[in-house]
């Protein structure tokens, strides 16, 4: 894919409405000339996050996460790059340039279109088939959840799929290459999933990915058959569900995470929707981010027996390195044989809605966890509970929590727990001078006002001044010629590998005083003195040069030029 053109990407900002674009996901408040939220990337009880229409960049002062349009839909509806630009770039009616457009080089295309051409297969195949609609109003399941989640059913033999898909190699080796089929040892190719309710599972975009099959009877083979591994699936980084409860809400007030297809759509049936599943696999690392990254609060849902608890502790190990302030995870345990399906349609919503609401806090479950087997009424048990509970504790981030967690180890054991690591003092700009200076000015000036940039023509007179930020100065000013249209927002994103970005934003953040119309006349009289400085500069070298060693016949040339009255 050739790389998308800055002018394209300039252009496309500059007809978008950041604040609409943010405002249909986070409700922002007028705060001045810009919006104000509570940061939709970390939990937070009062607003730091700040958005700027004229800037068009939005910017948290509380956990640093900043960009344009496109870095939010990045970052807030999980898409790629060029999924967020094709999504802005419909909205302002604008075509993306032919040459940039993503070629299907690794085939991603077509592998979406044979999952989806799957998926449409097994529906078909669930309305003609009688067995599987009875099983599925044995179940519960109504239409509108079938349609919701369009669930499906592969029929049984073998060849059902690959009849109807696999008219040829190349759609055949699509099919093969998606998971949908399996090879015999003789090199036969046939349909991997067979008598099954089958469950697409999408990606962040909607699209199938994947598929989970249940059997319709105990006897018929593993109770659940997923997807294996594919170039377009990582059940370690997928969770069922996500995308329907992200069409249902616009900011999720929490997850719930259950074990089972079933339990995600009966949930969702009885009006439960925030559920998701991780696919026949335990809580991973990638888990718990992509939990935490959709919604501050997680409660993770698990039968009370042996292998649900060890599944539990799974899903701590996985969660406790990643719970940053105002993160909160909860622990629930049903009823041995009992599972969010049985106990939503036996309990209803309400009773269900109960039960999580008094689910166990992490802090609760880790201590009774880890308390287990150890005598805390002897010095002996206390310091074997100290020491479980310590290498836990230094995973954790620094942070109130981790404070607290080490509080109550100690109140229960009466030892301290790891030490707190300081945070890394940020090291100062290297090049832009905390003290007020023309330089400082004019970048700020740069940064708030682009467009300031076309007022003064390259060759810069100031660019060989010996003042610190004066290269970041005549960089940002270069940046600014070769892209006129570029927004403050677009200007910061160019300079983000630079050692001075943090300052950069600092200064684009800088509430400036007085009227943006003599702003305009501040940057000429700045640059105006810095090109006066430059000369007097390059006066003094050129006369301890003339005294020292004398002056070559264009040096003395130009120091008669600049002894000239202006």
């Amino acid at each position: 894919m050739a790389k998308l053109p800055e002018s394209f990407i300039d252009n496309l900002l500059s007809r978008i409405d950041l604040v609409e674009i943010i405002g249909t996901r986070v409700p922002l408040k007028k705060q001045g000339k810009d919006y104000s939220a509570r940061c939709p990337f970390h939990d937070e009880r009062s607003p730091s996050f700040t958005v700027s229409p004229s800037k068009q960049f939005y910017y948290c002062f509380g956990c640093g996460a900043k960009g344009t349009a496109i870095s939010f839909l990045m970052n807030y509806d999980r898409l790629t790059f060029m999924d967020a630009v094709e999504d802005l770039a419909k909205r302002a009616g604008i075509e993306i340039p032919k040459d940039a457009r993503p070629a299907d080089t690794d085939g991603s295309r077509d592998m979406y279109a044979a999952l989806e051409a799957s998926s449409q297969f097994f529906q078909k195949q669930l309305a003609a088939s009688d067995k599987a609609k009875s099983y599925l109003e044995r179940r519960g399941v109504d239409a509108k959840s079938i349609a919701a989640f369009g669930i499906g059913y592969a029929p049984e033999g073998f060849n059902g799929l690959i009849d109807a898909l696999g008219s040829d190699e190349r759609r055949r080796g699509l099919l093969e290459k998606t998971g949908m089929l399996s090879k015999s040892d003789n090199g036969r190719l046939y349909d991997k999933f067979r008598a099954r309710i089958m469950f697409p599972i999408a990606d962040r975009r909607g699209r199938v990915i994947a598929f989970g099959g249940r059997v319709l009877e105990k006897d018929d083979g593993p109770k659940y058959l997923n997807s294996p591994e594919t170039p377009l699936f990582h059940k370690g980084r997928e969770l069922y569900g996500l995308w329907q409860v992200k069409q249902a809400h616009n900011k999720i007030p929490r997850l719930i995470v259950v074990e089972g297809y079933m339990d995600v759509v009966s949930l969702f049936q009885h009006g439960i929707t925030q559920a998701v599943a991780t696919l026949g696999t335990a809580t991973t690392p990638d888990h718990a981010e992509l939990l935490f990254r959709n919604s501050a609060d997680v409660v993770f849902c698990f039968d009370g027996d042996k292998a649900g608890r060890a599944a539990a502790w799974k899903a701590v190990e996985s969660i406790l390195p990643r719970m940053r302030d105002g993160r909160q995870a909860f622990f629930l345990f049903l009823p041995e044989g009992e599972d969010p399906d049985t106990i939503v349609k036996t309990e209803g919503a309400d009773g269900f809605e109960q039960r999580v609401n008094g689910a166990m806090t992490l802090s609760d479950y880790f201590f009774e966890e880890l308390s287990k087997d150890v005598r805390l009424n002897t010095l002996e048990g206390k310091a074997r509970l100290a020491e479980k509970v310590k290498p836990y504790l230094q995973k954790m981030p620094d942070g109130a929590f981790r404070d607290l967690m080490t509080e109550r180890l100690q109140s229960v054991t009466g030892v301290l727990g790891a030490p707190t690591t300081e945070a890394p003092k940020p090291a100062s700009a290297a090049g832009i001078s905390p003290k007020r200076s023309l330089v400082r000015a004019v970048i700020t000036l740069l940064l708030q006002q682009p467009v300031l940039g076309r007022e003064v023509e390259p060759p810069f007179a100031f660019a060989d001044l010996d003042l610190p930020g004066i290269g970041l100065m005549v960089a940002l000013m270069e940046t600014l010629h070769a892209r006129p249209d570029i927004s403050t927002a677009l200007l910061l994103e160019a300079f983000e590998a630079h050692a001075d970005y943090p300052a950069l934003q600092k200064l684009a953040l800088t509430d400036m005083p007085g009227d943006e119309t003599i702003w305009r006349q501040e940057f000429l009289d700045a640059i105006a003195q810095l090109n006066r400085q430059a000369r007097q500069q390059r006066l003094s070298v050129l006369r301890q040069r003339m005294a020292q060693s004398g002056l070559s016949l264009e040096e003395t040339e130009e120091l008669r030029d600049l002894l000239k009255p202006n």
